[in-house]
């Protein structure tokens, strides 16, 4: 039989139209292992919240209705692409063990919001959510549980969560850092049944623990989905995927795969992260890029928080999005002007080459970029895509800083593994041997940004050091 380009496997042989007795083995090896690189796709936005509730557990000593505020360049470390610029406060909640929960957000410059495990956005706090930045109280339900009357009465915004387990999030605005804390430690939550006293809600740290709060590699990728499988109900979208893994040993109840599926596990988690980082770093995807003759793609391109399109559910754009970031909401893919945020990623130069940390670039804003709030760019790491860990323990520009502005508004941006001598203040620090990619980010884009008027180019590499 003549090799197909697309054959990956030697041995399989044909008599006339059927394969050899002897080659069966070797076809089901290999249909094992494609259904396992795409449920590594399929599992990343699970896999990767499974993680961090562990991360959150297991090392910061976080429980349900603890929160973990991340402030800095040291504790934002092992987030996926988080922002640089503006602080978090994240908890995970359990309703398997709390039942209702509630949570108290005060009045204030706050964005947020709750996520069940698929990463689909449940409900906002905040500024863009019911109590529209005004404060107000919210009662997350488990599934199942209806709205009701009692919660009504006593104000409550209801919530009603997909999954037992549930992510909530919220940033800080302000950009005096003291508002911010205060405004955090505003923040109460607290099983319903303990409406009546109170429990103190606690704020923990990273503390300086070394954290990667992304998918892990090999097998314990694997232990990481079926630990969630086991917690939640199977949805009908996924009654396929829920058997393409227990033919490999990644069953409802219980983790058991053979030496053979260990081998196709592991083996599918390295093709289908190669599978994932060309699936977001080189789109594919119809309509991902902003201006059309310019290497800056959206980030976000799911396009609803469903994840749910007219006749089918969205499993390239999920893919990409939850490969090289988390958490997902309205707000991030605002089309009000003025109102929530926009992110633009790119991971090429202008001659479409990965960016490359022994190499220097430079980047050009041009004047007044289309934000109310700021803008920022910030580096990431290609493997890890965390924050850039370099000497300078920098990795964003931002208008928040102290930065170098030109004569006619703009901003000249500089990347490179040595500092461009005069230009510190505008340059970050990247690693020789890693590649690296970087998003913009701005908060309350405004009208310039949609109708595309404000334009900015590519990444440059520069054939030349960069001296006074």
């Amino acid at each position: 039989m003549e090799q197909s380009k697309f054959d990956t496997l030697q041995g399989i042989q044909t008599i006339g139209e059927l394969p050899t007795r002897n080659s069966i083995a070797t076809l089901f090896t290999e249909m094992d292992f494609y259904q396992a690189t795409q449920l590594y796709l399929w599992g990343l936005p699970l896999v990767t919240f499974a993680e961090w509730q562990r991360i959150h557990e297991e090392e910061f000593g976080a429980t349900s209705g603890d929160l973990v505020t991340y402030v800095g360049y040291e504790d934002l470390a092992g987030i996926i692409t988080a922002n640089a610029t503006t602080p978090y406060t994240m908890g995970f909640i359990d309703l398997a063990k709390t039942g209702p929960m509630v949570i108290e957000i005060p009045k204030g410059h706050i964005a947020g919001g709750f996520s069940d495990f698929w990463q689909r956005e449940v409900a906002a706090v905040g500024e863009m959510g019911p109590d529209k930045g005004q404060g107000g109280k919210y009662i997350l339900l488990p599934p199942g549980m209806d709205d009701s009357e009692v919660y009504a009465a006593q104000g409550y915004h209801q919530i009603h969560s997909k999954m037992m387990n549930a992510f909530f999030g919220l940033r800080t605005l302000d950009p005096d850092p003291n508002v911010c804390k205060a405004l955090v430690e505003e923040v109460k939550i607290y099983p319903y049944a303990k409406k009546d006293a109170i429990p103190p809600t606690r704020i923990l740290s990273p503390a300086g623990k070394k954290y990667f709060a992304g998918p892990p590699k090999g097998i314990l990728y694997w232990e990481r989905l079926q630990s969630m499988i086991a917690r939640e109900t199977v949805e009908d979208r996924d009654r396929i995927f829920a058997q393409w893994l227990d033919n490999l040993g990644v069953r409802k109840n219980v983790f058991d795969p053979t030496p053979r599926q260990v081998a196709i596990l592991t083996a599918a988690v390295e093709k289908g992260e190669l599978m994932a980082q060309s699936n977001s770093f080189a789109k594919r995807i119809a309509g991902a890029r902003h201006w059309e003759d310019k290497h800056w793609d959206y980030v976000m391109i799911i396009p609803a928080s469903s994840q749910r399109g007219e006749n089918f559910d969205y499993f390239f754009e999920r893919t990409s999005y939850f490969y090289e970031a988390v958490t997902y909401s309205k707000a991030m893919i605002s089309k009000t002007p003025n109102v929530g945020q926009a992110y633009l990623g790119t991971y090429t130069d202008s001659d479409e080459n990965w960016l490359d940390g022994s190499k220097n670039y430079t980047l050009r804003i041009p004047a007044n970029p289309p934000a109310v709030n700021f803008w920022s760019i910030t580096v990431y790491d290609s493997a890890t895509r965390c924050l850039i860990q370099n000497e300078q323990k920098n990795a964003d520009i931002s208008s928040r800083k102290a930065i170098e502005v030109n004569a006619d508004g703009s901003v000249d941006i500089y990347f490179g593994p040595e500092a461009p001598i005069g230009h510190e203040s505008n340059w970050v620090q990247t690693n020789k041997d890693a590649h690296w990619f970087t998003y913009l980010r701005l908060y309350g884009p405004t009208e310039q940004y949609f109708d595309k008027s404000w334009k900015m180019g590519d990444i440059e590499m520069m054939r030349t050091a960069v001296t006074m």
